[in-house]
């Protein structure tokens, strides 16, 4: 199940409303049991959490968070020698611009 349609589901049933059928749920039910009712609140807040964390992961480059190889650095070193600036470095490496700042600053070519 997509995250979006739980966070749909938990939703309605946190406001009182049966997410098949659309009607209000009888408030004789474990749905309207008060304890219930902050417990599908917390895991709306969770998946919630869970979306937004997922969406930015999508946006991040492909190496990112990924260690670096003595390969991977030295092309780093002779591409920043060579005049490439942040942002062509992490384009050409698929990392953040922070990423490379870092590595930058570890191999001591920037501070």
């Amino acid at each position: 199940m997509e995250i979006k349609k739980a966070i749909d589901i938990i939703t309605l049933l946190s406001e009182g409303i049966d997410p098949q059928t659309g009607e209000i749920i009888s408030a004789y039910t474990t749905f309207q049991d008060p304890h219930t009712v902050r417990a599908l609140f917390l895991a709306l807040e969770a998946l919630e959490k869970l979306d937004k964390s997922d969406k930015r992961q999508k946006r991040l480059p492909e190496n990112a968070g990924k260690g670096w190889d003595e390969q991977e650095e030295a092309l780093l070193v002779d591409a920043f020698d060579n005049g490439k600036n942040i942002n062509e470095l992490a384009e050409l490496h698929k990392r953040t611009n922070g990423s490379i700042k870092a590595r930058l600053i570890k191999v001591g070519k920037i501070k």
